[in-house]
């Protein structure tokens, strides 16, 4: 079987897209996307093509936008070509220049597809719109070598070692089939030309210094490496699934929504296992990292009121729940009342807490003074906003009540119900912040020992 052969059939068998598709090539230049052109040329593929000048290699950079504007005339082909200033750019987002080469390549390609889809734009559409549209690369079998050996000795789960996907949404990569000395026979055998990047020869960024080094020091010794890492990949991919597939069992029993938050009970965790694993699997969706799994198991053996950040969430351990909460800009999702707070300033006002001997204490009349006893309550308590599916027992009610039926009943507004908070202990609410206390914790003719506090509401 010819690579032609072998593109058309691996495209057929992992589903990758349909004959009658249109597809944009993203051309480098270099043999493996003038590779990509020709196959796809020789398969009687519509496609148009588009190339990134990242201007990092002076003269060279436009040498190969010129290259790839004549490969497009000979194909006769749309070509679309993007010119940036990667340097400053990485320089602004403090990033290394192949991580902003690639931010910048992606955005545009997407874009670019975008408005390909869009005839407001203006660019022509050379066949029915609704025709899918997907974006193609050059990726091949020993990229994807490099990958999963960079990702092994970088640390990974086992999604990094199932290396490069061939389909991801309208990503596609569809000579992962082929080693690269496939592509340099194929490139002789018909007289291609193409182009040739310099820096691939230095050994100044990571993947070069694989490719050129550590690679080739491993075949002296394991000529079949390259094979064998090829058909770990295959068996790691289907590892994957199956992981994904338990994870997914895993996260089912565990975790409990409830509005933006994430309910965890942490006893049902701490008797799952492989523990590390599946706590990892819940919190790095919420941008917690690998290494700050471990500080997440502390949180299971810590006291109440313990909690770890990442960029956008907090994970709080509140008695016998752990609760994952979006990090709100301005204030914090929860605040934690230990039993040593006199006041707690929040984002809707404060509050002032004292204790009083429960035989001289006078009935409040205020709905912003609140007063509990002290018998039915355990520290510490958690301070946050309503969200939907709170209950409580209303003040001389014996029934629950949602708070979203309770604030229609009181006739708030839209904007009184979202400043609206609740002082919770152990998943029962105490207090609907200066509107109505939970009539389990009210003051009775025994109640020994009264906790009363103030609310000042913010006047703004």
């Amino acid at each position: 079987m010819n690579l032609l052969e072998k593109f058309k059939a691996y495209i057929i068998r992992e589903k990758l897209f349909h004959p009658n598709d249109r597809l944009l090539l993203a051309v480098s230049g270099g043999i493996d996307s003038v590779v990509l052109c020709e196959l796809c040329r020789q398969a009687g593929y519509n496609f148009e093509i588009a190339h990134c000048n990242f201007q990092l290699r002076g003269e060279e950079s436009n040498r190969d936008e010129q290259f790839v504007a004549s490969l497009s005339l000979q194909y006769g082909v749309h070509f679309h070509v993007k010119k940036f200033d990667t340097s400053t750019h990485a320089l602004q987002q403090k990033q290394g220049v192949e991580e902003a080469a690639r931010h910048l390549r992606y955005q545009w390609f997407y874009q670019l597809m975008q408005e390909m889809n869009n005839p407001a734009t203006g660019v022509e559409i050379t066949n029915q719109r609704l025709t899918p549209l997907y974006l193609l690369t050059a990726h091949h079998a020993d990229d994807n070598i490099e990958t999963v050996t960079m990702n092994f000795f970088r640390g990974t789960g086992i999604k990094g070692l199932r290396g490069i996907l061939p389909k991801q949404d309208k990503l596609i990569r569809p000579l992962l089939f082929a080693r690269r000395n496939e592509l340099e026979s194929f490139v002789s055998e018909h007289g291609l030309r193409f182009v040739t990047d310099h820096t691939n020869a230095l050994n100044d960024y990571a993947r070069n210094f694989f490719r050129n080094i550590i690679l080739p020091k491993v075949m002296e010794s394991y000529p079949a490496a390259g094979n064998n890492i090829l058909n770990n990949i295959q068996r790691f991919s289907e590892t994957a699934e199956l992981y994904e597939q338990s994870i997914a069992l895993h996260k089912n029993k565990l975790i409990t929504s409830k509005g933006a938050e994430v309910h965890i009970p942490v006893l049902k965790l701490l008797n799952s296992q492989p523990l590390a694993t599946i706590l990892y699997e819940i919190i790095k969706d919420y941008r917690f990292t690998a290494h700050q799994t471990q500080e997440a198991i502390a949180l299971l053996h810590s006291d109440s009121g313990r909690y770890i950040q990442s960029s956008t969430h907090r994970l709080l351990k509140n008695r016998n729940w752990l609760i994952i909460s979006p990090l709100l800009a301005g204030e914090t999702a929860h605040l934690v009342i230990n039993s040593n707070d006199k006041l707690v300033t929040f984002s809707g006002g404060t509050l002032q807490l004292t204790w009083e001997d429960g035989n001289n204490v006078a009935t409040a009349g205020s709905p912003l003074v609140a007063q509990l006893d002290m018998h039915e309550i355990q520290f510490p308590l958690l301070l946050r906003k309503w969200k939907q599916g709170d209950y409580f027992y209303p003040l001389g009610m014996q029934k629950k009540k949602k708070l979203s039926r309770f604030f229609i009943d009181q006739k708030l507004s839209l904007l009184q119900k979202e400043q609206s908070w609740v002082i919770e202990m152990d998943k029962k609410i105490l207090w609907v912040v200066g509107q109505r206390i939970d009539d389990r914790f009210k003051i009775t003719a025994n109640t020994k020992q009264v906790i009363k506090i103030n609310y000042t509401p913010n006047l703004g």
